[in-house]
């Protein structure tokens, strides 16, 4: 079996879109397998950036299956402008993207019930996107959300969508006191959806084993990072999707057994966007600086993240619950030029110290982290594309990482388009 999952082991934002189209260079499908369009992934062209929220980058390459599973929630009117926005760049979207039936649709009054519920939270808000993703898979586990398959069939549609809205609109008026939401004018606009996505919807479950089947090279696409699981991560403040690489069985319909390896994607330091912990987090000048050199803006909402140092705390929980084969290091170059780089090694809570990831959150809030230093890099590291010639020091930082996590770096992002790249070990 050629199968390899790509995941996020901080809190989202580790560059995976640059990997997975790295990696689709050998691949023969990408599969998506959680989340929606508040995740972002960019890829940088010969000066040409894309910026992808639902679509894998594996479309960016030609004949190349990509896939989007039934465990993501879709919103229609996004992926339509997804598909436009590539068009225009000359990029196919034709029978070469497909979506499962059986993924989840993210209806308007998702967003505006998160909206709402988010306004009235205050200091104790998630901090989420705005688009939708909780309340629709909070749908789903109700089991009355609406699925891709229900858009083919109106009157199947038109009954959940009715029946739903008795439910909101009495949530909008009266408990948040905002106007309800109209049946026909949903009903209209995501008829009009369907017709433009029809063609896309298949069984992509069955699609895709039998692709391993044939021996076909197939790439396991996750969204966000291992931090922001619904079960693993740091709760609450965290996605409402499965994260981590086990996403791939119930997200695609792929067993455990037919999983190969796992790479996963960590930036050089760490960041984060929204509320929650971050026990690493620098607010000072050189946290700044960070964010400025290294572009640390969401490419969804635009926000600012937060900057950190590498806090291997984290990475050994990663590392543990999503059985990482490989690790792929991304933005080396924003740390050049640094005459101290710190690791974090541990936590220290009320006189205890801890070595494994505390699930206690208030723990996580509070904790004071434990660095171990090491000397920083004058050199550039910007475009390399050899292991070799990379400065002493940033070699001996990468060899750190590894032996902190025990886990070998299999390629490392030297820039941010897409040739700066080493390839120490082949995934595939």
């Amino acid at each position: 079996m050629l199968t390899v999952v790509v995941v996020g082991t901080q809190w989202g934002d580790e560059g995976k879109g640059k990997i997975v189209d790295c990696l689709t260079r050998k691949a023969d499908m990408v599969a998506r397998y959680q989340g929606g369009n508040n995740a972002g992934h960019t890829v940088v062209i010969k000066d040409e950036k894309y910026i992808l929220h639902l679509i894998p980058s594996g479309i960016l390459h030609q004949r190349k299956k990509c896939i989007l599973g039934n465990g993501m929630v879709i919103n229609p009117e996004a992926l339509i402008s997804e598909i436009g926005a590539l068009r225009e760049k000359g990029i196919t979207v034709d029978k070469n993207l497909l979506i499962s039936k059986n993924a989840h649709v993210i209806m308007p009054y998702h967003k505006a019930l998160e909206r709402e519920h988010e306004n009235g939270m205050g200091k104790g808000k998630i901090g989420t996107t705005g688009m939708g993703i909780g309340p629709s898979y909070t749908d789903k586990v109700a089991r009355h959300g609406i699925r891709m398959m229900d858009l083919l069939t109106p009157r199947i549609f038109r009954e959940k969508l009715t029946a739903n809205l008795v439910i909101v609109n009495f949530l909008l008026e009266r408990f948040y006191n905002s106007a309800p939401l109209g049946a026909d004018e949903i009903y209209d606009k995501y008829m009009d959806y369907a017709k433009q996505l029809s063609k896309y919807i298949t069984d992509t479950d069955i699609i895709i084993n039998d692709a391993i089947s044939a021996g076909k090279k197939v790439l396991f696409e996750g969204a966000q990072g291992s931090l922001l699981d619904i079960d693993h991560g740091t709760y609450p403040f965290v996605t409402s999707s499965n994260t981590i690489a086990g996403g791939v069985c119930t997200g695609l319909g792929v067993g455990p057994t037919k999983i190969r390896k796992v790479l996963g994607i960590t930036k050089a330091y760490t960041t984060r966007v929204g509320e929650g912990p971050f026990p690493t987090e620098m607010k000072d000048e050189l946290g700044e600086l960070i964010r400025k050199k290294g572009g640390e803006f969401g490419a969804t909402t635009g926000r600012p993240r937060r900057c950190g140092w590498l806090d291997t705390v984290i990475l050994k929980h990663s590392v543990r619950i999503n059985g990482l084969t490989g690790i792929a290091l991304t933005k080396l170059d924003i740390l050049d030029g640094l005459d101290t780089i710190k690791i974090c090694t541990s936590y220290k809570y009320k006189g205890i110290r801890y070595k494994n990831f505390p699930k206690e959150i208030e723990v996580l809030e509070q904790a004071q982290p434990i660095y171990e230093e090491l000397k920083g890099w004058k050199e550039s590291t910007g475009g390399i594309r050899e292991f070799k010639k990379l400065p002493a020091n940033a070699k001996k930082y990468i060899k750190r990482i590894e032996t902190l996590l025990d886990t070998k770096i299999q390629i490392i992002s030297t820039g941010q388009k897409r040739d700066e790249i080493i390839v120490v070990k082949e995934p595939f």
